[in-house]
């Protein structure tokens, strides 16, 4: 079930062990679901439980889990040595962790730590600290191998040309779909059919659907509406593929096109193609959000546009399909070729009801970007 040869698992695992050694660390205890699918191939929604991958700087893994995640790392992974902490009344499995460690000679030692991680929840990282002071020196690694994965190999780039695929196929199924009286639940179906019907995968958070004014929001919610006779559609989606994002975003128009909806698209237009124009190497992630910004504030739409304009995209797990980093104003991170980012420019305002959002998926080249989604950038009136 490897998505991946050995041998790019075998390169991934090199250049962590030269970031350990760049950092001074003699192993990495990592809590991060996507830093083990990354490194081993470890696929699993398990990490909503104590678990941790233990790295040594000579090179061996062992997972530290429970019992039903067993086979899952012995049929997803390169993992071979896994350890069970068993599910009883007064198991402590931040103690079984310490007393790996001592079997790997690691008392003492430098350790580096994922503390940012869905899976290190405050309580789990409080006994952490607690079971390892005086044991060994905890140093934060969280973004160690965050890094490590920002710029894509090739392998993986492929998996994401296969996500992109997905999401145009989600967004064409849901275009097709949107129709004046549609309930917004027929068209989430029909987006998720593309997907899993190609072979998809689920998303690490749920699609973006609102319609009315509940098309201004930027995040999921429960409940249902029918499309009115006029009315506006927010969609954010992302086709996954081995755990791989490539994400869309848009407002699609039902039943007619007002001019203050058409002038707002052709503004987010206008502030996607200046964003993609500056994602090139060499620049950095600031300048990108910049020309966001200095679009929509032109237009006099800085009290309707939002702080940050997109972020990379990677195998991710939940809670959220957003990778580090974030695009916002003057992040100095500086763009390679390899690189994954979800740009959307998104306008919601409020006075008077209207939403308008626009956002595809593109990669960092040794020029200009390559845009994933083969989808025009159109108006869309249903």
């Amino acid at each position: 079930m490897l998505h991946f040869e050995r041998a790019e698992f075998a390169r991934r695992k090199a250049r962590t062990l030269s970031a350990m050694a760049e950092a001074r660390l003699d192993a990495l205890l990592l809590f991060k679901q996507e830093s083990m699918y990354w490194l081993t191939g470890y696929d699993s929604f398990g990490f909503c439980f104590f678990q941790c991958l233990l790295l040594t700087g000579s090179g061996d893994f062992v997972l530290l889990t429970r019992a039903p995640d067993l086979r899952q790392a012995q049929l997803t992974s390169i993992l071979e040595d896994i350890r069970i902490w068993e599910d009883r009344e007064g198991a402590d499995p931040v103690r079984d962790l310490r007393a790996l460690l001592a079997e790997k000679g690691l008392a003492g030692a430098r350790l580096g730590v994922e503390w940012d991680a869905p899976g290190l929840t405050a309580a789990r990282g409080f006994r952490l600290r607690a079971e390892l002071e005086g044991f060994a020196e905890l140093a934060d690694a969280s973004l160690l191998v965050s890094r490590l994965r920002l710029v894509k190999s090739p392998a993986e780039l492929a998996c994401v040309r296969q996500a992109a695929a997905l999401a145009d196929a989600a967004l064409r199924a849901a275009t097709a779909r949107a129709r004046p009286g549609v309930d917004e639940g027929e068209i989430l179906a029909r987006m998720h059919d593309a997907i899993f019907e190609a072979g998809g995968d689920y998303p690490a958070n749920p699609f973006i659907i609102g319609s009315g004014r509940e098309a201004l929001l930027c995040r999921y919610h429960s409940g249902r509406r029918r499309l009115d006779a006029e009315d506006q559609l927010t969609l954010e989606l992302a086709g996954v593929w081995r755990q791989y994002h490539a994400c869309l975003m848009r407002t699609l128009l039902i039943g007619r096109a007002r001019p203050e909806q058409l002038r707002l698209f052709e503004i987010c237009r206008e502030a996607l193609l200046a964003c993609e124009d500056r994602l090139r190497p060499g620049s950095s992630l600031g300048e990108v959000f910049a020309a966001h910004a200095e679009t929509f504030d032109r237009y006099g739409l800085r009290p309707h546009r939002l702080n940050a304009c997109g972020y990379s995209l990677g195998a991710v797990y939940a809670p959220s399909w957003m990778d580090w980093p974030m695009i916002y104003a003057d992040n100095p991170l500086v763009l390679e070729p390899g690189m994954v980012f979800f740009l959307h420019m998104i306008l919601a305002d409020s006075e008077r009801g209207l939403a308008m959002s626009l956002g595809r998926t593109a990669l960092v080249t040794e020029g200009a970007p390559e845009i994933l989604s083969r989808l025009p950038l159109e108006v869309v009136v249903a």
